[in-house]
């Protein structure tokens, strides 16, 4: 029992008013900072899905006309450009142009100018395409340029609707660009 023996108590412990309004101010401050913050990460991380479907549906783009170029190149009858001259002026091409796939076409060109274009579908596989499946939001135009007779530039734009958020109060389209150079293996 000496232990509690020695323990005094003040008559006056408490907080005071200004005490209790410094702590409620920190407090209240410190849980609107993290509020703050959260909403900051919740805006930035919104559009992150959109952009990285965009950047995959760029690079698929890309592979679609490097695998049409080495079709062509493998088959040895065919000129390496064959049925890549008609993207000059913009084309749309799917994972199935130039299969035997089920809905397989070859490269169709690019309608409406800047605006126009037709929106890509995903299927119940998972796979972006033309022709059946879910709308998306996804536009991919293909510009293919020729540079002589061994070297064309491949460039493909992938935009997409974005909903209006704190950030993009207009809801500006989003866009994804890649180019690459392809030779003539010959």
């Amino acid at each position: 029992m000496k232990l509690f023996s020695k323990i005094k108590f003040r008559k006056n412990s408490g907080f005071t008013i200004i005490e209790l309004i410094i702590a409620i101010f920190i407090l209240s401050f410190s849980i609107f900072g993290v509020y703050n913050a959260f909403i900051t990460v919740i805006v930035l991380t919104h559009g992150v899905s959109d952009r990285f479907i965009g950047a995959y549906l760029a690079q698929e783009g890309l592979e679609i006309i490097r695998n049409t170029r080495d079709t062509n190149w493998i088959s040895g009858s065919i000129n390496w450009r064959q049925g890549l001259q008609d993207c000059q002026d913009g084309c749309e091409a799917d994972y199935t142009t130039g299969t035997n796939l089920p809905g397989a076409k070859s490269l169709t060109p690019w309608v409406g100018g800047n605006s126009g274009g037709v929106y890509l579908k995903i299927n119940n596989n998972g796979f972006y395409n033309y022709a059946s499946g879910q709308d998306t939001n996804f536009k991919r135009k293909i510009t293919i340029t020729f540079l002589g007779n061994y070297i064309m530039k491949v460039f493909v734009s992938v935009s997409w609707k974005e909903k209006a958020n704190v950030l993009n109060p207009t809801a500006e389209p989003g866009i994804i660009e890649a180019e690459e150079t392809l030779y003539n293996w010959y």
